[in-house]
């Protein structure tokens, strides 16, 4: 009997752009291929909520740029996310973002749990965050109906700084990266 070793193969991000359309996300996490379905209408009207916040915000403080999911974010040939939210102050949208993808971490990154996303968004993709220098991330839990806020607070590598709000706290989002933005937890979980 001979034992055979499994060898699986690292997707890059030429293999993932090469896929067909299907309405799935696609992502490499240090390439692994990871698909997710599109996401349930909870999730949807959450990040609906938060786009509109910071839209509102936004047109009346034009300090950088927002974007929803689906977008990719290529940290590497082997490392492509699609975060539900990104945010990029107007200098590094300029330097970072092009006409397909952003090629660095955001400012700001925002993902909303769901039961097939749930170890992985707080795992793999908050380390790779973390590991690429995502100066904030917030982790939306639709059931809980908290957002846990893991912030970089210096040079210092890694987050160090994290607070948990909830709705049922009263909760309110802010950030350093918005100067004057109040979020109620009940706007965004509504």
């Amino acid at each position: 009997m001979s034992s055979a070793a499994v060898v699986q193969r690292r997707w890059t991000y030429r293999d993932l752009v090469a896929l067909p359309e299907d309405s799935l996300r696609h992502e490499l996490l240090d390439g692994e291929h990871v698909v997710t379905p599109s996401p349930a209408v909870a999730h949807q009207l959450i990040l609906w909520n938060l786009v509109r916040e910071f839209t509102v915000f936004l047109d009346a403080h034009p300090i950088g740029t927002a974007l929803a999911g689906p977008f990719d974010v290529k940290f590497s040939l082997f490392t492509v996310l699609v975060p539900d939210l990104v945010y990029f102050t107007a200098e590094r949208f300029a330097r970072m973002v092009n006409e397909k993808h952003a090629i660095a971490a955001p400012d700001l990154v925002v993902e909303i749990l769901s039961p097939g996303t749930r170890r992985r968004d707080k795992g793999r993709k908050r380390a790779i965050y973390e590991r690429e220098g995502a100066g904030e991330y917030w982790i939306v839990d639709p059931e809980a109906m908290q957002v846990t806020v893991l912030r970089r607070t210096g040079p210092a590598p890694g987050f160090t700084a994290a607070v948990t709000l909830s709705q049922a706290g009263r909760g309110v989002l802010t950030s350093p990266l918005f100067p004057g933005l109040r979020i109620p937890l009940s706007r965004v979980f509504r």
